[in-house]
Formats: structure tokens, C-alpha cells, sequence
């Protein structure tokens, strides 16, 4: 399962920043095996994180998902030449992976890898009752 794709990439950032950082024979066009290959290097670094935690691969993508591997794929097509903006969003998405890792933070999808159902409206618990027939009878 792929978390992030080309259009994800082209989408979230500028197109030519895309192309430049994928075109390694300088003819000014977007280089998809290269682009391919740091998603991919993107999905195996997420699923080191959510492996321990979900049942992979998971049924749907969450959106954050694909905002983390769309962070993760362009660090790495920086190579040697990365921004501190890169780097830090880069940190930031692997930060997360961790809260996630730890079970701090959700994904919104169940152990089992599907997507949770939004709750229809508050829940509530009630205490267990002290005072009954039974726990008053001899008084």
C-alpha cells in the first residue's frame, strides 16, 4: 500500500521543485521511476513505525498519511542539498510516527488496519452503585 503518490507530491509542493529534484538527466522532466522509489523508501520508513501498532497494510490511508510520506519522500529527494524547512517538516513527520508508534496519538484506524467509525454522539459511563436492596439488607 502506497500512503503518498505522484499527485500527492505535485499537489503539496511545486511541480517544478518536484521535476527538479527527480530529473537526474537535466531534460526537465519529472523522473517518475526516481519519484517512485523515495515514495517507496517513504512507505518503508512509516511502516517501520506503524508495524508494531497496526495490522499492515492498512485498509485505507489516513490523510495525515499522506501529508507524513509526502515530507518524507522530498528530504530524501534533497539528498545532500536539503533546506532546514525540509529537514524540520521531515523531523516534525518523524516525531509524529513516533507519538503514534508510542500510542500517544491516533490514527483514526483500529489495530486491525480499517477505519474507525466516527462516534454518533457522546458517550457516557455511570459509576457502580454502592448502596443496593442487597448491600443495605442487614441494616
Amino acid at each position: 500500500m502506497t500512503y503518498a503518490t505522484q499527485a500527492d507530491m505535485t499537489s503539496r509542493f511545486d511541480e517544478k521543485e518536484i521535476v527538479e529534484l527527480t530529473d537526474r538527466s537535466n531534460v526537465g522532466q519529472l523522473n517518475v521511476p526516481v519519484l517512485a522509489n523515495k515514495l517507496a523508501d517513504a512507505d518503508a520508513e512509516i511502516n517501520g513505525y506503524l508495524q508494531g501498532r497496526y495490522t499492515l497494510p492498512l485498509s485505507s490511508v489516513p490523510e495525515v498519511l499522506v501529508r507524513l510520506a509526502c515530507d518524507i519522500a522530498r528530504y530524501h529527494l534533497y539528498d545532500n542539498r536539503v533546506t532546514e524547512s525540509v529537514r524540520d517538516r521531515y523531523k516534525d513527520a518523524i516525531a509524529y510516527l513516533k507519538l503514534v508508534a508510542a500510542g500517544t496519538v491516533q490514527l483514526g484506524v483500529d489495530a486491525g488496519g480499517t477505519t474507525q467509525a466516527a462516534a454518533s454522539g457522546p458517550e457516557f459511563d455511570k459509576p457502580v452503585r454502592l448502596f443496593t436492596l442487597d448491600t443495605l439488607a442487614g441494616f
